[in-house]
């Protein structure tokens, strides 16, 4: 069924279920609000669950905070069984009959902190040469991918059902792989492994406690779709705002609010709630905000603050 398009600016902040892709899944939240522009903000595979913030209109304008925001997981890893994609969905390519004590897992986890270098899966988004390595991947061609720096904030042992499997949380940076942490560990233990349950519990700001699912949404669209683009706790519609609140925020009047849509530098403006400290580092990206909301991004340069992202809000 077709529907009317309309300028929706927001979040929603997406349960996303088993089976769908990301973009699948922002193709039936964009359907329902009838939103005429929308992205996704951190790729969530279709055996993965758990929050996916979704961006329409002007939020998609900060999409680039989101996706290199850090993430938190839940996962299990399945020992003994390595695969082609290091998830469930791929075919076996290596097997072990050694199963970690759980002292011993808890043990190797030390390696696994602070900055780690780790090889992304083959089956993932990576471009080689253009193509994308899942792409190269299922084409049956080997890959090979560099090893780069990530972040691991934190990675525990949560829960091990019995001696195949081990749950984790892990709060990791931009570009970690959890299905690579899942091979790495599983290696270190002398076994294989591969991931066997995944859900995304944070990303950046939004987290589970902000989230709704694909059958609330299309209750809402079945019987109250005005509440679609309200926000909680009636509706679903987050502010564009919401994913920018860790960046500090700077007061602006009228007038510098028309010079920043305008494209042009003003003086240094006062802070909003003291969230700014008396002296702003060079190039930080701060937040501008007009008694009507958020005008835009700047970035602080000497006494002056340049826009590099403005938000048409009014």
């Amino acid at each position: 069924m077709k529907r009317g398009k309309r300028i929706v600016n927001g979040w929603v902040v997406l349960d996303k279920p088993l089976g769908l892709t990301s973009t699948q899944a922002l193709g039936k939240v964009r359907w329902a609000l009838g939103a005429a522009k929308g992205g996704h903000g951190g790729t969530l595979d279709p055996l993965a669950t758990g929050i996916l913030p979704l961006a329409f209109g002007e939020a998609t304008k900060a999409l680039p905070y989101v996706v290199d925001a850090s993430k938190t997981y839940r996962f299990t890893i399945r020992f003994g069984l390595e695969t082609t994609t290091l998830d469930a969905e791929g075919a076996v390519t290596a097997t072990s009959d050694a199963r970690p004590a759980t002292a011993a897992v808890e043990a190797a986890l030390a390696a696994f902190h602070g900055t780690i270098d780790q090889v992304p899966p083959a089956f993932s988004a990576i471009k080689v040469d253009g193509e994308r390595a899942y792409d190269l991947a299922r084409a049956g061609e080997t890959v090979d991918l560099a090893a780069r720096p990530v972040q691991i904030h934190r990675f525990h042992l949560i829960g091990r059902d019995d001696a195949d499997q081990a749950t984790f949380e892990v709060e990791c940076g931009k570009g970690t792989y959890v299905r690579a942490l899942a091979r790495d560990l599983s290696r270190a233990l002398g076994t294989v492994g591969h991931v066997c349950m995944l859900r995304r519990l944070r990303v950046g700001p939004f987290g589970t406690g902000m989230a709704v699912t694909l059958d609330h949404i299309q209750n809402l669209v079945e019987n109250s779709p005005d509440l679609l683009h309200t926000s909680p706790p009636d509706g679903i519609l987050l502010p564009v705002v919401t994913a920018l609140d860790d960046i500090p925020a700077l007061a602006v009047t009228a007038g510098d609010a028309r010079a920043l849509k305008d494209g042009r530098a003003i003086d240094m403006p006062g802070t909003v709630q003291n969230s700014v400290p008396d002296t702003v580092a060079s190039q930080q990206v701060v937040r501008l905000m007009a008694p009507a909301g958020l005008v835009a991004l700047g970035r602080v340069d000497g006494p002056l603050v340049r826009p590099v992202r403005v938000f048409n809000l009014d």
